[in-house]
């Protein structure tokens, strides 16, 4: 096999693409359908909820197009990180969409399903054994962060999806994965480089992103070489340069050349960039350093309370010069409020949005303040009835206070909804983020890959 074809039709599935460039990218014959199903941007809620932070509706429409291409062109079709972030509530959530469309449209299939979430008790003696590695800016691990997780996963590698494709699979849905995987990992079992193959991947798992324009929710085809691989987008506006893959290649990494992963790491240092045509850019020299130790990236999530948010704003210049003593005042009133109360454990935030709402967490910033100001009141709390209080004390007592300089009795801030308070659900934080060392021969302990026969949505 001199080449391998993998089409990448959408940055995330859910996230959509035109029809026109899917079918486009059909025609080019591919020899497999990959997609990325999620990620750790949005947060921590969606892994420590167990909820999808990706629409249903929107999935199933994308999904529709890639199964019955799959199914009909008999090539398969791999998707990683199931329901967003990859736990096994995310991934049954996936399945039982893949069911559905099974029913709805007649297909037969044989599919692997691949679980991700990793038991605390292995976890724990992991820990004893000390095979626990910190990441930067990690706190050590401990017995009460493992049990305090709602959800734990491992970021697996190509070795799962390899043993699927052997016992074959037609269509691969897997919990939590190194992005680049789904795409490369059938290019890896049929003998092409490692390098190439994921450094393809690691572009192809945002689909567009990489082309100008760029885009999310558009197609991208990746052919892979021994000696190289070439990126095209699908669409008739956009196109691929040796400028826009160069830059996404520096995407997501805090090292320019190298980028680890499961097993090893990419190393970029001979990397080379060309302009293949008008649309499509190859790359050249990737390789792939395989690492002492095999590390799995863990991730887990806790529970640390419930949120209420509110959205105010102000134009009045004289609070505006003041708004920071004023933002302490209010803070000051609001504990001293509740501490008789004996509500004490609360955070209570204020995003000034006009002065420092996006870079506010980083110090001696200068930030230029605008004529107008966009605050974001945000009270975190044990219950969903104490952060709503302390949300609605800190919105009124900034909404009437006195300060320096005050020229009217009114109100201070307008607001742009009715009612000004809004629930917004339990809150987490990753309290898990460290590396864990296994054997290459522990990987079905930690990734079980279990087959099935999909007959019109029933498994069998």
């Amino acid at each position: 096999m001199e080449s391998i074809k993998v089409l990448s039709p959408t940055a995330i599935l859910g996230y959509g693409f035109p029809e026109e460039s899917f079918f486009e990218g059909m025609k080019r014959n591919p020899d497999v359908i990959a997609v990325d199903a999620g990620s750790t941007d949005p947060g921590p809620y969606y892994l420590g909820s167990g909820k999808s932070f990706t629409d249903r509706n929107s999935v199933k429409r994308d999904l529709e197009y890639m199964l019955g291409a799959s199914v009909s062109n008999k090539i398969p079709l791999i998707i990683g990180t199931a329901g967003g972030s990859g736990a096994d509530s995310h991934l049954d959530w996936n399945v039982e969409i893949i069911k559905e469309i099974a029913q709805e449209k007649n297909l037969d299939f044989k599919i692997a399903i691949i679980s991700a979430e990793i038991s605390k008790n292995v976890i724990k003696e992991k820990l004893a054994n000390d095979k626990i590695i910190l990441l930067n800016g990690t706190s050590p691990l401990t017995i009460d962060e493992i049990d305090n997780a709602t959800r734990i996963v491992g970021q697996m590698g190509t070795e799962p999806f390899i043993k699927a494709l052997e016992l074959g699979a037609d269509v691969i849905i897997a919990g939590r994965t190194y992005d680049p995987v789904v795409f490369a990992c059938l290019a890896i079992k049929k003998g092409f480089p490692e390098g190439l193959a994921l450094h393809m991947g690691k572009i192809l798992e945002c689909a567009t992103i990489a082309a100008m324009p760029g885009s999310g929710s558009d197609c991208m085809l990746g052919t892979l070489y021994k000696d190289k691989f070439v990126l095209e987008p699908l669409a008739q506006n956009r196109k691929c340069t040796e400028l826009s893959v160069a830059a996404h290649t520096l995407y997501e990494k805090s090292n320019p050349y190298i980028l680890p992963g499961p097993g090893g790491s990419l190393d970029l240092t001979e990397t080379e960039f060309k302009q293949e045509s008008d649309k499509a850019t190859a790359v050249f020299g990737t390789k792939f350093v395989k690492s002492e130790t095999y590390t799995i990236k863990l991730e887990g999530a806790k529970k640390v309370g419930h949120r209420t948010v509110s959205f105010a704003a102000t134009n009045d210049p004289i609070m505006i010069s003041q708004i920071d003593d004023i933002i302490s005042q209010v803070k000051e009133r609001v504990e001293n409020n509740f501490k008789k109360f004996g509500i004490e454990n609360f955070f209570l935030d204020f995003k000034i949005y006009g002065k420092n709402g996006t870079m506010g967490i980083f110090q001696n910033i200068e930030n230029d303040v605008s004529h107008e100001l966009g605050i974001i009141i945000e009270a975190v709390s044990d219950t969903s009835e104490q952060s709503a209080t302390i949300c609605s004390f800190a919105r009124s007592t900034l909404l009437h206070f006195g300060y320096d300089g005050r020229k009217s009795t009114a109100g201070n801030l307008a607001f742009p909804f009715s009612p000004s308070d809004f629930n917004a659900g339990e809150v987490f934080v990753f309290n898990i983020y460290h590396l864990i060392e296994v054997e290459t021969d522990e990987m079905n302990e930690y990734f079980p890959v279990k087959i099935y026969d999909c007959v019109k949505g029933e498994f069998k």
